[in-house]
């Protein structure tokens, strides 16, 4: 590819170093320096970066247009990437906080990150054969895709719609609060109190792992899904599920059918709503009609 401009080996510690940088590379970079300046790529155009560190604040914002590749970014680089959009970043080591916020169009891929409140209020994000460490990674994003990653820290996907998941582990607690719209597929989801509040959540060929998954839940659905350790599940939601393997316990559920081959107990008194939901337990060829004492 042609660049305008091609800055190779440099070290920059200047407020907004390159500030307006268009059709441009930036190659085997240092951002850093006592100077401590912030902003060093802001408002920058068709650039892409590569075998560049990064030490200073708020080095990509507003940015049009990008491809970073090899970039290391250490918990100095605070808010990296935001209000940006059309982007790639591949390879990298993302370990500043508030990496992305408010960003659209963005791929990642193949990146280890480490960064507390990751990818705040974002459109379009692909995180793909990635590892992702975070506190409330994702909040208020929509149209996410994940693939073939490995997602841990606490509150994942809280307040997400259109997202997903494939092939990936989820291993974060208060995952899916308040998420619409939301496919998971073929993944292990370890979680305490899974997608509380959800709507339109489905789960297919999951792993499920943790205690009082799935409550208040409207348009829930789980296709040959399996649930350890999961006490007082489904508790006043809408559901349709089919569960492989046993289930520790079942809690008024508010409306739809549940099949599972065994359950340890069932619990069907004290709802303060009314419940129309049904359980078949295909082991012992049992049904439950919730609302109804047996």
């Amino acid at each position: 590819m042609d660049f305008k401009t091609i800055i190779e080996n440099k070290r920059f510690e200047e407020e907004r170093s390159l500030y307006n940088l268009e059709d441009a590379l930036v190659s085997g970079c240092k951002f850093e320096g006592e100077a401590d300046g912030e902003s060093p790529l802001k408002e920058a155009r068709c650039i892409t970066v590569k075998d560049t560190s990064f030490a200073l604040r708020y080095p990509l914002w507003h940015v049009q247009g990008f491809s970073l590749d090899n970039v290391s970014m250490n918990n100095l680089c605070r808010a990296a990437l935001w209000y940006s959009k059309d982007g790639k970043i591949d390879n990298s080591y993302l370990h500043g906080p508030k990496v992305i916020r408010e960003c659209d169009n963005v791929t990642i891929n193949s990146c280890d990150i480490e960064s507390s409140e990751f990818g705040w209020y974002s459109r379009d994000i692909f995180l793909i054969n990635s590892n992702l460490v975070s506190e409330y990674p994702f909040l208020g994003s929509k149209d996410i895709k994940i693939d073939n990653s490995n997602i841990s820290g606490k509150y994942s996907f809280q307040y997400t719609s259109d997202v997903e998941v494939r092939d990936s582990v989820i291993d974060t607690n208060d995952s899916f609060w308040h998420a619409k719209n939301v496919v998971v597929k073929n993944s292990t989801i370890i979680s305490e109190y899974l997608g509380w509040y959800s709507d339109g959540l489905t789960l297919i060929n999951c792993k499920i792992i943790g205690p009082q998954p799935l409550c208040y839940a409207k348009n829930l659905k789980l296709v040959n899904c399996t649930l350890e350790n999961a006490n007082l599940s489904f508790e006043y939601s809408d559901v349709s599920a089919i569960i492989n393997g046993e289930i520790e316990s079942i809690k008024n559920p508010l409306s739809g059918t549940i099949t599972v081959d065994s359950v340890k107990e069932v619990i069907n008194e004290g709802s303060v709503y009314k419940s129309s939901a049904t359980l078949y337990i295909v082991n012992n060829n049992k049904i439950i009609n919730f609302g109804k004492k047996e």
